[in-house]
């Protein structure tokens, strides 16, 4: 089969985040969690493609008519970030639907139903005809993400399992995309670009064969989903640990940055940051080899699992892009609370 090269820039959340719900029928965890719940440690790579529920708006721009520049899209009112989920009483889901539509409506108004702030709101496009003869609205669409990221834990029961520890956002907006659908893969890593002062680095892979599970839910903590299998590599069961009981110290992050799993030292600097749900302590990269391989934490890293005291306290979520040794990681019981 024939692999499909991507790149973990297609899935953004910079400050950098370092790529990349729906209650499940058996949840991992309803209601308050058992203390130091059991779960099958993470750190393996996976393969995301992500499908959005109505069509996003990541920009608004004029374009060259017969009459001079202008942007149907602006004029009736519609904003980057509103989620386009309805057109003339037709519900769409992708871009293209939207593109068909826009183009063959001659110049007639068209209705538009967007998600903004959580509300609906309607709106009247009237698209115009460009230089080329092709009526546009003047609005840039994306309905999909694809990259790769970290899994962090897997139930060792259901299979269900979470990774990233931050949601899917787009690249332009930065806001959480919107999930109608979603699937995981395997992947192969093909290269590490290390990452310097200023520059992050990133991991690039390929998606390997077909589908290895269904991607759930994308949250602000994190990506949850179900494996069909367990992914190779992984098996070794962790407690979890709560917030009260991570601190200052050496800790481990496990990862596959060397082509396959294992601990890297790590020291917690900062707990407790209040910088945000993803950015809940500090790690600093400690181990040589780690920082010879990736120069710190680079994109494609967010999801792998952090250890402390022989428990998961949480996971890797952003580098700091000044020092790529130091980044951000959000706790273990945030995860578990969204799944």
């Amino acid at each position: 089969m024939r692999q499909k090269t991507i790149s973990t820039r297609k899935i953004v959340c910079i400050l950098v985040c370092v790529l990349m719900v729906i209650s499940f029928t058996t949840p991992i965890f309803a209601g308050e969690r058992d203390a130091h719940k059991e779960v099958v440690l993470g750190g393996c790579f996976f393969g995301v493609k992500l499908y959005t529920d109505g069509v996003p708006v990541v920009g608004v721009e004029s374009f060259e008519t017969e009459k001079g520049k202008s942007s149907p899209a602006y004029e009736a009112g519609i904003k980057v970030k509103d989620i386009i989920v309805d057109l003339n009483g037709i519900r769409v889901n992708t871009a293209a639907q939207i593109t068909s539509v826009i183009r063959s409506s001659e110049g007639k108004p068209i209705s538009v139903v967007v998600i903004r702030d959580g509300s609906k709101k309607t709106f009247e496009i009237k698209p115009k005809k460009g230089k080329d003869g092709i009526y546009r609205a003047g609005m840039w669409l994306r309905d999909n993400a694809a990259g790769i990221g970290t899994v962090t834990y897997i139930d060792p029961d259901t299979l269900e399992f979470a990774g990233l520890g931050h949601g899917i956002c787009d690249a332009e907006t930065m806001s959480l995309m919107p999930m109608l659908r979603g699937s995981v893969s395997e992947v192969e890593l093909n290269s590490v670009i290390k990452g310097k002062s200023g520059v992050p680095g990133e991991l690039k892979g390929s998606f390997k064969g077909g589908k290895t599970g269904a991607l759930i839910s994308n949250k602000i903590t994190g990506v949850y989903g179900v494996f069909t299998t367990l992914p190779n590599g992984v098996g070794e069961r962790i407690a979890t640990a709560k917030e009260n009981e991570v601190h200052e110290g050496n800790a481990l992050i496990r990862c596959a940055v060397s082509g396959k799993l294992r601990d890297y030292t790590v020291r917690i600097s900062k707990v407790n940051c209040h910088t945000g749900i993803g950015k809940n302590f500090v790690i600093e990269v400690t181990d040589p080899e780690l920082i010879s391989i990736t120069g710190g934490i680079v994109q494609g890293m967010s999801g792998s699992p952090v250890i402390q005291d022989g428990k998961l306290i949480g996971a890797v979520t952003h580098v700091m892009i000044s020092s790529p040794t130091k980044g951000y990681g959000i706790f273990i019981e945030n995860m578990l609370n969204n799944a």
